[in-house]
């Protein structure tokens, strides 16, 4: 696998030896294809510790968590709480959360707005939010505005130690150089990749960052770009809204080509495809495999300036390794792409 960017971020944690993250980084796993499906997000903050479902175990009333995963999970979003990075102590009881609106498909948009009731959200027209209609969801968020993009970095230990060992350091320091823009996220799927991260409004899902790959991330986000340092199968899982053979055959493209632009990029099948390997949606699921039973296919990926490129995808096989950290090794295999046409 070729990669672009550093052997290993620099400012994070030492892991454990046996750590997911570890054995996915010596066994030099690809992280094509493998962001977690989702058309649009709430980002919802919610201070103070959270357990491994964040969403009904936190501050935040678990009713109100449970609801507000479940609506955005039947549309084929994404709810994650947030935090700043510092100190999360269990008496953090802010009366004000910040809340963020993220569309990630065509013409991406992010609203933030502020709320002093988290079930003030159920109110939103979840319907218009799933769907992109940006003048319908506002009509239902008052005192909602554009926001510049955010990166939410995960850190919740309770999910998977990496994310706390090696995700809680780097979000700390991209934090004081971005203030306000870098969030501490509940959960991005993909702990074996950590410390991970999830771009917004785009739902550019990223892997194995470090606090310089951060502000990269955020400057060329102000254009809607990546920079080149996080493309190839080092750092990029692909755009969430994508199927996981999609996600990959985009990314393969865009790191081949040297395409920044986040938007100029769209994939369909040129074959019959499988099953995608990409990871779970919702907040409160499992990660799940890369999807070792899939086989490989033929896809077309498209440029707004016309180009065109047909990748064929392979399912690469590697030794067993676990997923997250604790538990049994499973089969891991990821996506690798060469161009056909």
């Amino acid at each position: 696998m070729t990669s672009t960017g550093p052997a290993r971020p620099v400012s994070h944690a030492t892991p454990a030896p046996d750590a997911c993250s570890v054995g996915f980084d010596r066994a030099d796993v690809s992280a094509y294809g493998t962001a977690a499906r989702a058309s649009f997000f709430i980002a919802l903050e919610q201070s103070g510790p959270w357990g491994r479902d964040a969403a009904t175990e936190s501050h935040l009333p678990a009713a109100v968590g449970r609801s507000l995963s479940q609506a955005c999970s039947a549309r084929g979003g994404r709810l994650s709480l947030i935090r700043r990075p510092g100190r999360h102590a269990d008496d953090a009881h802010d009366a004000g959360h910040t809340a963020y609106l993220a569309w990630a498909g065509e013409a991406p948009w992010l609203l933030q707005l502020s709320v002093t009731d988290p079930a003030t959200l159920l109110d939103l027209d979840l319907d218009a939010l799933a769907s992109g209609d940006r003048t319908a969801v506002l009509a239902t968020a008052p005192g909602a505005a554009p926001a510049e993009p955010i990166l939410l970095l995960c850190t919740n230990g309770r999910r998977d130690v990496c994310c706390a060992v090696r995700g809680r350091p780097v979000a700390l320091e991209s934090f004081a150089q971005h203030p306000g823009r870098v969030w501490e996220a509940s959960h991005t799927g993909g702990h074996r990749f950590a410390p991970t991260g999830v771009l917004l409004p785009h739902g550019a899902t990223l892997a194995r960052l470090d606090a310089a790959a951060c502000a990269e991330v955020l400057t060329a986000a102000g254009a809607g770009h990546l920079p080149r340092s996080v493309l190839g199968p080092l750092h990029d899982r692909g755009r969430s809204p994508l199927s996981g053979p999609h996600q990959a055959a985009e990314s393969f493209v865009r790191h081949h080509a040297g395409i920044t632009d986040l938007t100029a990029l769209s994939a369909g099948d040129a074959t019959a495809g499988v099953d995608d390997g990409a990871d779970d949606v919702g907040d409160g699921a499992d990660d799940v495999g890369d999807g070792a039973d899939d086989v490989g296919g033929s896809y077309v990926v498209r440029h707004k300036d016309g180009r065109v490129w047909v990748v064929a995808l392979e399912r690469r096989a590697h030794e067993y390794l676990p997923e997250s950290c604790g538990k049994a090794a499973v089969h891991v295999a990821d996506w690798v792409g060469h161009l056909v046409g």
